[in-house]
């Protein structure tokens, strides 16, 4: 288990050209004209983590299996996607399967690339992309109000406990507000979730900018950093034009480049990164001579459904859960070192599993 991540923005904002770096593939046709995407391309990229080498060598691992992260280019977006203006509808209910919005923002001048509104500015072209997905929001929800009422009127306690959660949304989305800020409590969450509305998804801007602003940003990237800031989003910058040129070198040799354009790392560590963090996201390890494996679960997972993601089985007939430690795992050498010197712990159902944890599962088949 990844997360998958929905990138969109504005057509001619270095979408494609990012997917097509971040996924070393050419699956998305990268094209100065609007709509070249003609339908939702999905790459899937291993998520770099150094532990997974070191937890291997240690486990004698047979292979490697890092976990996953899945993007999906959707066409870009236009003023009046929400009503069906350039492909908007079809690539609306595609963002609404993903987990997370990586929304692409030109942050660079270039005349030979042109601008569908014919200007550089970073914060009209969120606030246009987040105008029309707030309208498709607003027209979704307005279209079960009638239902749900008639429904709550019938003491549906389920449809009552609905049509709140709607009308709050409704009430934020009618003063041009995203969803996201809806107040609910921990235990509306899940249905706050099945509501499936586009403002309500963590937003990472990404500021596509001008190689020469690859390590520190500019003006633009700036401005949109500080939109973030605001609505409590996050931001990184890269520039696609670097990602793209990375992405054909050898392994070996993109490490000297990336010094040479005075970049400690590949923007797609730096996306990896941010969107964990987004998510609040972590990574815990199963490792024996068969594979050493990397998981990914929400922080706050107990252990049964840590257990789950790696079979459903292990989560329904859950007994314990044998733990250790990253760091312990490598200072004692290994599993059998680190339950010598008493590092390993069994955990029970309500142990909340941490980031780094090497899991082995106890349970009892059903």
């Amino acid at each position: 288990m990844g997360f998958k991540c929905g990138i969109v923005g504005l057509p001619n904002v270095g979408k494609s050209t990012l997917f097509n770096a971040l996924t070393e593939t050419a699956a998305a046709q990268a094209a100065n004209y609007p709509f070249c995407t003609i339908e939702p391309n999905v790459g899937e990229v291993a998520v770099p983590d150094k532990r997974l080498e070191v937890l291997a060598a240690l486990a004698k691992s047979a292979t490697i299996v890092p976990t996953r992260l899945t993007f999906v280019d959707i066409a870009g977006l236009v003023r009046g996607a929400s009503k069906g203006e350039g492909l908007g509808n079809q690539f609306l209910a595609n963002i609404r399967e993903v987990d997370a919005i990586v929304h692409v923002v030109r942050c660079f001048e270039d005349t030979d690339v042109t601008h569908v509104e014919g200007r550089i500015d970073p914060i009209a072209d969120i606030e246009t992309v987040e105008t029309e997905l707030m309208l498709a929001d607003l027209e979704s929800l307005e279209r079960r109000v009638d239902g749900l009422s008639k429904k709550a009127k019938g003491n549906d306690k389920e449809a009552k406990e609905q049509l709140d959660l709607v009308n709050r949304a409704l009430a934020l989305l009618r003063e041009g507000k995203p969803a996201r800020l809806t107040e609910r409590k921990p235990e509306e969450e899940r249905a706050y979730h099945m509501l499936g509305l586009l403002t309500a998804l963590p937003v990472l801007y990404v500021c596509n900018v001008e190689e020469a602003s690859a390590a520190n940003g500019n003006g633009y990237s700036r401005k949109v950093e500080g939109r973030a800031k605001e609505e409590g989003a996050a931001a990184i910058v890269i520039s696609a034009k670097i990602e793209a040129e990375i992405a054909v070198l050898a392994r070996e040799e993109r490490d000297d480049y990336l010094a040479a354009v005075g970049l400690k790392e590949a923007g797609l560590d730096r996306l990896i990164r941010a969107g964990y963090a987004l998510l609040d996201l972590l990574t815990f390890f199963t490792a024996g001579p068969k594979e050493t494996r990397a998981w990914t679960v929400t922080r706050g997972t107990k252990a049964p459904q840590a257990a789950g993601v790696i079979h459903t089985d292990f989560e329904h007939g859950f007994i314990r859960a044998e733990t250790i430690a990253y760091d312990d795992y490598g200072a004692c050498g290994g599993e059998v070192g680190a339950r010598d010197a008493g590092k390993m712990r069994l955990e029970g159902k309500d142990y909340v599993v941490q980031d780094g944890d090497v899991l082995h599962v106890r349970f009892s088949p059903q």
